[in-house]
């Protein structure tokens, strides 16, 4: 498996994996061709020096896997660096066999490599599955998360 830097060609396996599941489908539109303005967020993604957007590839060039890395300046400690994961996704039929494990290892790993202090993520309460994988790999719920849709 490799992980690597997503390209604009990616961008419709990624979306599809972002709509496959109960509360994806509620908010992604993965159809062809592919809605624009997910193409457009790609670019301003992929401009952004902050942002990674990496995809899992199996040996047949197969995306298996992504997730967004963002890392977050700060005043706070003393000038730190966050690194936040989001959207992380497995291909279907490939979850439970370690690839999502990988990933946050992965993760984990350059966010050191960039100089952060933590690595932060949420997750959907309606999600208890994901929140038992992210404590088994050390993450704690240590702050009550809020957010304001617009």
């Amino acid at each position: 498996m490799l992980i690597r830097k997503a390209i604009k060609n990616d961008v419709p396996s990624i979306v599809e994996m972002l709509a496959n599941d109960a509360l994806g489908k509620k908010r992604e539109h993965y159809q062809d061709p592919l809605p624009a303005q997910y193409l457009k967020a790609f670019d301003i993604i992929d401009q952004d020096a902050n942002q990674e957007l990496v995809v899992a590839e199996n040996e047949n060039g197969d995306i298996i896997g992504t997730l967004q890395l963002s890392f977050l300046q700060y005043l706070t400690y003393q000038g730190g660096i966050r690194a936040q994961i989001e959207q992380v996704r497995v291909h279907e039929k490939l979850r439970g066999k370690g690839l999502g494990k990988t990933l946050f290892l992965w993760a984990i790993a350059r966010a050191k490599e960039k100089g952060a202090h933590v690595v932060q993520l949420t997750t959907d309460k309606k999600r208890p599955d994901a929140l038992r994988f992210y404590e088994s790999l050390g993450f704690c719920a240590s702050h009550e998360g809020m957010k304001l849709h617009l």
